[in-house]
Parts: structure tokens; sequence; C-alpha cells
């Protein structure tokens, strides 16, 4: 037999193509027909067999049962909660077309291995109540409208969701908790009946607002009939419908005192609330009682007391723009004021003592600055002229000064000019040379001491400047006259009598005029140097200088100056340098022939 076997392969091999050989074979050495539903298949093992790779079975079988592989890849249904296995463990194939492959025992079958326990009554049904024939087991719903929608008395305005409220036990059992809605019984509704709010069984879209129930209880004639709106929690609680809760001083704005205690509510609440807001002013009840004609504005408040509208009035003038004080804490009401529009009284002084104004009212109307309410003439350490433009201090203050030393008339104090040359013209002695900015060197403190600061004009007391008296610069009060050059003051000093010009400066400086330095190599283009050291200025700079520089212009040659110490009488040109040198005149060098040239 394997002879035949072996040779029936060599012929196959050689007679068929590679591949179409290779499936043939694998049909023939086949080791039964396969099941109708896999009878597609016959011909096409690899469908479901790879060579020599047994473990590939299993993913081509979740390839084509794609549904099962899903329950397997996330641990659920039946196959995702067994453990780990083949598939051909429980399914094997070619048995023939008839042959059972998923057959098991629906008795000893456990359904907790699903996703769909079997509890109570559920553990009594047949498997044919959920698993219709034909059908794959998984296909059976799991919901409970699926099988219970004829036994829904809601007709399902309550939804889908039966196992909320009905349990596996008995269909008519309920278990449901109000306290999971929006609307929690509590109080006096915990113990009403369910037909009482649900009308005909119909559980949705019932109303939860407390009028949808107690309209009857707000029309009535010991109800509010609709004044008060529609939110009944606001007064009423569901322990009691009456007594309500509410407290007006607590659950609003606006606390009841005195009168207000006794009022009834349809006093002031004579609209809807709920459309008409009550205003919580005095003013808006008692617009009628108000004698002051809104002259005082609405705060009635301020005066007026819930106890008695007529009360005695607990008005504190001192809070107001005019507070009483001195005499006018004894002064009557109405001696300002002339009617109950109190707001008319005039708030200044002027206006009740323009027959007291002694100053013509030259002074404004501004009383207050002067007098005190104490007493009208008392005026004495009243005005503080320090709160003036001009306050007085040092010589000024009294009782060095006297008022009418600038106050002429007594009546007519402002129009008193304010700059010191008004009253000290006299002591001006520059003449007004200086302006009339007196105060720029004078103070308060005396007139004869100045604190005239010379370093803020354009010639800063510097060196020995600073010890000059006044007068050696300034002949006269005139200041201004002062020359602010050096030759204007040291012209008898100029030894160099004006041959080097005015501006002495480029020599001398302010700490002494003995003190002078000019260093005439840095400062010229001629370097003095060998005998030119110990030569006096004026026997070069005999020429006086012109206006604007220190000194007339020399030229820099030699022949400048010793043209008549020129024995050779020019007939060797200008460049004495060539043979002199400045040590000595007459002592010569003839660097010209050292050097190759000619003389």
């Amino acid at each position: 037999m394997k002879r035949w076997l072996r040779a029936f392969v060599l012929l196959a091999a050689v007679v068929m193509p590679a591949a179409a050989a290779a499936q043939s074979l694998e049909s023939v050495l086949a080791p039964g027909k396969l099941v109708q539903a896999h009878a597609k298949w016959d011909d096409e093992c690899r469908s479901c067999h790879v060579p020599f790779d047994r473990a590939a079975q299993d993913r081509l079988c979740t390839d084509c049962h794609k549904d099962i592989g899903q329950d397997m890849r996330a641990r659920s249904g039946f196959h995702g909660r067994q453990p780990p296995q083949a598939c051909r463990q429980c399914h094997t194939d070619h048995k023939g077309r008839e042959a059972r492959i998923a057959a098991f025992d629906t008795g000893r079958f456990d359904h907790a291995q699903t996703d769909f326990a079997l509890r109570g009554k559920h553990r009594q049904a047949e498997c044919t109540k959920c698993h219709e024939p034909a059908r794959k087991y998984r296909a059976a719903p799991s919901d409970c409208n699926a099988c219970h929608r004829k036994d829904d008395a809601h007709k399902g305005s309550l939804g889908t969701k039966c196992a909320d409220c009905h349990t596996e036990n008995r269909w008519k059992e309920t278990r449901f908790d109000h306290a999971t809605t929006r609307f929690a019984l509590t109080g006096r509704h915990a113990d009403t009946k369910c037909d009482a709010c649900h009308k005909a069984a119909s559980f949705k879209d019932t109303p939860r607002t407390c009028i949808a129930c107690h309209r009857q209880d707000d029309s009535g004639t010991r109800g509010h009939q609709g004044r008060f709106g529609e939110k009944c929690e606001s007064c009423h609680t569901d322990k009691a419908w009456k007594p309500a809760t509410f407290n007006h001083d607590t659950d609003t704005k606006y606390a009841l005192r005195g009168r207000h205690r006794s009022a009834r509510c349809g006093d002031c609440h004579t609209a809807p609330i709920y459309k008409a807001k009550l205003a919580s002013d005095c003013w808006s009840c008692h617009q009628k009682d108000d004698k002051h004609r809104e002259s005082l504005g609405r705060d009635c408040g301020s005066c007026h007391t819930e106890r008695d509208w007529k009360e005695k009035a607990k008005f504190d003038h001192d809070r107001t723009d005019f507070p009483l004080l001195g005499r006018h804490a004894e002064t009557k009401c109405d001696a300002c004021h002339k009617s109950k529009v109190f707001n008319e009284a005039p708030k200044t002084c002027v206006a009740c003592h323009r027959q007291d104004d002694r100053h013509a009212g030259t002074l404004g109307t501004d009383c207050g600055a002067c007098h005190a309410e104490r007493d009208w003439k008392a005026t004495r350490g009243r005005f503080d002229h320090q709160r003036t433009r001009f306050p007085l201090r040092h010589a000024h203050a009294a009782p060095a000064v006297k008022c009418a030393a600038c106050h002429r008339d007594a009546k007519s104090f402002r129009p008193t000019p304010l700059e010191c040359v008004a009253c000290h013209r006299k002591d001006d002695r520059h003449e007004g040379q200086l302006g009339a900015q007196c105060e720029s060197c004078h103070d308060d403190s005396s007139w004869k001491a100045a604190r005239f600061d010379h370093t803020r004009t354009r010639f800063p007391l510097l060196g020995r400047h600073g010890l000059v008296g006044c007068k050696d610069c300034h002949k006269t009060a005139r200041y201004q006259d002062a020359p602010r050059d050096c030759i204007g003051c040291h012209r008898q000093d100029d030894k160099h009598r004006q041959s080097l010009g005015e501006q002495c400066t480029g020599c001398h400086n302010a700490r002494a005029w003995s003190l002078w330095d000019f260093d005439h190599d840095r400062r010229s283009r001629f370097r003095l140097d060998g005998g030119h050291r110990h030569v006096a200025c004026a026997a070069c700079h005999v020429k006086p200088a012109p206006a604007g520089r220190a000194v007339a212009p020399l030229p820099d040659t030699c022949a400048a100056c010793h043209r008549k110490d020129d024995v050779h009488d020019g007939a060797l040109g200008a460049r004495c340098e060539q043979c002199h040198v400045t040590e000595r005149w007459k002592k010569v060098t003839n660097r010209m022939l050292r050097s190759g040239g000619t003389p």
C-alpha cells in the first residue's frame, strides 16, 4: 500500500503543475467530507490550513468568523471567556455533510459564561423563548424590551430601560427609587399615592412645580389668587402646606419694623410680585405724606421712623452740609427755614449776615474765613494770614507790623499789593536797576541782611575774589555797572601796558595776580629753548595786541629778530638756524659743510 501511495504521488508530481498538484494532493488526502457550511471549500484546503503550521489554523478560523474573533480579543461573550485553546479542540471538521461541529448540551450549558447571566425567572425559561430556531445563539437580544414589549404598561413612555424599575424575579415586582429622579419624595410627598400625581400610569412629563398640584389651594378665598406667583416653595414646604414658613425679615431685604409689622401684605403688595417688583423706599408709599414736596429727596427714613410717621423727627443737622455750631445751635429752625421746603434755606453766611458785613462786600462772601459761629464780632485769632497768598513771617509778623501799615482801608483788604517794591520802593538803593524781584536778595527777616548768591550771576567769585569786599568792585549801589573783565579792575596791575592785550586770563588766574603761567612751548608755534628761555616777553612782543587777541602776531623766523646781528648782510639767506644755535648767537656750527653742501 505504501509503495502504491508513493508511486501515485510521484505520478501526480510529474503530470500536474506544482501549485495545482499540491492542492489536488491535499484534497485526495483529506480525511473526510467537510460539513455542509464549509462545503464550498472542499477543494481549497489552504483556506483553513497552512502547510507545516498547525497553529496558523486558529488565525484562519477567526479571519472568517470575525464576530467570534472579536469576542476572543475583547474577552467577552462565550468564546472570549473560555481558556485559550485551539479551535479544533471543540470544532472538528471532515465529519461529513450532516455533521454538527458546534453541537453542545443545552441542559448542561452554563449561561453565566455569556454576556447575559440567567437570574430569577429567567432560570426557568426555556431556551427557545429567547433563542429562535435557525439563528445563532449570539443573535438573541439582551434588552428587556425585546421580550417584554407586550408587558410594558407605560407603552414606551418611560423608555426601554425596564431594569431601572423591574426585576428578574417577577415582572410586576418593582424597585423604583424616586430619589433618583429630579423630584425626590420628601415630607408629605412620601405618603402620597402614585396616581395622585401620575394620572393614567403616565409617568413621563409629570409636572414638578408646586402650583401644578396646589393651584386650587392658591386660588381659594384664603389663597393668594395668583398675586404672589407660582413659586410656592418660597413660603411653603413639603412638610405641610400650612402654615407658611415665609419670614419677611430674613427672607427679603426689607425687614418689617414698627407699624410695618402690623400691616397686611395686600397693603403694600397690590400687584403680582412676579410682574411688578415692589419698591422698598419710604417715598413710594408715603408720597402723599411728604410735606416737603420732595425737596429733601426721597430718603424719608433719615428723619421719620417706622413707629409713627408723625413722631418727632430724629433729624441730625450735623449730618448735613451745614452743621449747627456755636450760636447757630440756639437758633430756631424757622429763623432759617422759612417753609417746609428745608432745602430752600441758604447755607452761606452772607445770606443771613449781609447787614453785618462792614467790608461792604470787598472781601467776598466767605465770612467764615474771619468770623466764627460763637460771636460775629469776635474775629481775633480767627483770621489766619498764613492761609492767604502773603503769609506773615519774621519782620512782617505782628506786632512788628500793624495791619494798617499795608491795609490802608480797613474795609478793603483784598486789593493790597503783594510785591516787595510796593512797600519798600524807598528802600531800593539800586534805583530799580536790579528790577522788582527784591526777594532774590532780601528776605523778610531783615531788609538790610541780603542773601545774594554771586555764583548764580555771570561772574562767580573764585579764588581771591571771594575775599574782596563788594564795594571794591561795586562802586555804587548800581551793581550792574561793575565791569566783568579783568582789565576793568586790574589795569594798574598790567605791567605789560596792554602790549599783550586785555585777555589777562591767558596767563593770570583768580588765585593771585602775581601767579601766572604761560607755557610758550605748548600754547604757541615757537618753542623757547636755549637762550630764548631768558629773553623778556617785551623783547619780542613790542607791538600792542589787536582787539580780541592776547598778543600781536609775530613771525617765527630768526631774521625777524636778529637782522641787526646778521654780519653777512643777508648774503647767506634767512635760514640762520643752519649755522647758528639758540644757545648763543655767536656760537655757530658748520652743519652744512659737514653734510657736503655749499655755504
